[in-house]
């Protein structure tokens, strides 16, 4: 027997369910993932990452770790547990000696995570390195909005790393399409890159 599989409702490129325009950070990405029985795991964008053994001092994991994503999670995973709850929360581990690194000092890294409507208030004391993705623009989707915002960008640099010159640029989620798309300064899609 065949099952029929409707094709899915298309959504309207200009619907009034609006955009939300982020700063795209060029670091490596990254997940923290919270079961509901409290483990919590770190992940890339294509494996889980080893945690290491808890409570030795074998450290041969530590050469499979993405940039040192998983023993930051491994450090904080109580406060982590405890802030983000259940779930898979993706994001981007950044700073230095990853990628831009953002003229960030020896050792100074963050995560920004990229559901910015969950986490657009969040301010961590205890955790300064954790924050969402900076906003740059919430609204009605238009590509000119798009363009205006990435010459912004360009203009007066990093809202993730304040005074920094050259960010990458920018991921617009279109909420009637519930999904992300990415538009990066170098690739001079609009005529930006020098």
């Amino acid at each position: 027997m065949v099952e029929f599989r409707p094709w899915p409702k298309t959504p309207r490129l200009f619907a009034d369910a609006g955009c939300i325009v982020t700063e795209k950070i060029d670091g490596t990405n990254g997940c923290i993932i919270v079961t509901d029985d409290g483990e919590v795991y770190a992940a890339s964008r294509k494996r889980l990452l080893p945690m290491g053994p808890r409570g030795l001092d074998d450290t041969t994991w530590e050469k499979d770790d993405n940039h040192g994503f998983a023993a930051w999670v491994r450090t904080h995973r109580e406060i982590l547990k405890e802030i983000l709850g259940p779930g898979h929360h993706y994001g981007e581990w950044w700073g230095n000696g990853i990628n831009r690194g953002y003229g960030l000092q020896k050792g100074d890294r963050r995560f920004s995570l990229f559901n910015t409507e969950r986490w657009r208030d969040l301010d961590v004391e205890e955790l300064p390195e954790l924050k969402p993705v900076p906003i740059l623009f919430e609204g009605s989707f238009s590509t000119n909005i798009i363009g205006w915002v990435l010459e912004d960008l360009f203009r007066d640099g990093s809202r993730a790393a304040p005074g920094f010159s050259r960010p990458e640029g920018v991921c617009v989620y279109h909420k009637a399409a519930a999904q992300i798309f990415k538009v990066p300064i170098d690739k001079d899609d609009y005529g930006l890159a020098a």
